[in-house]
């Protein structure tokens, strides 16, 4: 089945690199991504993206080695390691948050959170967000919570999740191994901000978890 070790070698060994540059923790390096490639950012707000260009080039590579070491089965090996490149990075910090984790490295956010903001008002929206966050330690975390703005919105320097702000940061705590769904309702002043929605919705909505000096952004 291998032809050709040495191509195998270097092929791991490029992957391993690759999972490294952008390993998806402690902060979610695609918030501001435009377009990707795999899990590397091509491009985001300030232009294109050189390291994750270089490190979709080294994957490219990787796989066109693996190719080459091996006699047969091409296909399905492909499409093995890729699922394997995707899913365990995801294995390996379930693995560590379950383990040696501690504070917000220990918090899990599926990124499905959503917020929804109504106009009140010239200088007041309300504003309603919920998500859910997983504390997987056996200790009771602690942190404040802050909401970032989403690139569609942020390309043009408008405010809309990060409004929430304005009423935060928001304290939240979750006790041992708890799952909980949060809430967030808040009338918000909107005076002296000059860029703002006068209303809408966002979904997968990112955050930042701050610890004393250590944060998150997810």
């Amino acid at each position: 089945m291998i032809k050709n070790k040495l191509a195998i070698a270097i092929s791991f060994i490029l992957l391993v690199i690759c999972m490294s540059i952008y390993f998806p923790f402690p902060n979610n390096e695609m918030i501001k991504a435009r377009s990707t490639f795999m899990t590397f950012p091509i491009r985001n707000e300030e232009g294109y993206v050189f390291l994750g260009i270089f490190t979709s080039v080294l994957f490219v590579i990787s796989l066109v080695l693996l190719q080459v070491g091996l006699k047969k089965y091409h296909f399905r090996t492909l499409v093995l390691v890729i699922l394997a490149f995707a899913l365990l990075p995801l294995a390996l910090i379930t693995i560590f948050q379950e383990t040696f984790a501690e504070g917000i490295y220990a918090i899990k956010y599926d990124g499905n959170g959503n917020c929804n903001f109504d106009y009140m008002s010239e200088d007041l929206l309300n504003g309603e967000c919920s998500l859910v966050l997983h504390n997987r330690s056996n200790e009771t975390v602690s942190f404040q919570l802050e909401f970032i703005d989403s690139h569609f919105y942020d390309e043009d320097g408008i405010r809309m999740e990060s409004l929430m702000n304005v009423a935060g940061p928001f304290h939240v705590t979750i006790e041992a191994n708890r799952k909980e769904s949060i809430q967030f309702n808040e009338l918000l002043d909107v005076t002296g901000i000059p860029k703002h929605i006068d209303g809408g919705s966002s979904s997968n909505v990112h955050i930042k978890l701050t610890e004393g000096q250590r944060s998150r952004n997810l």
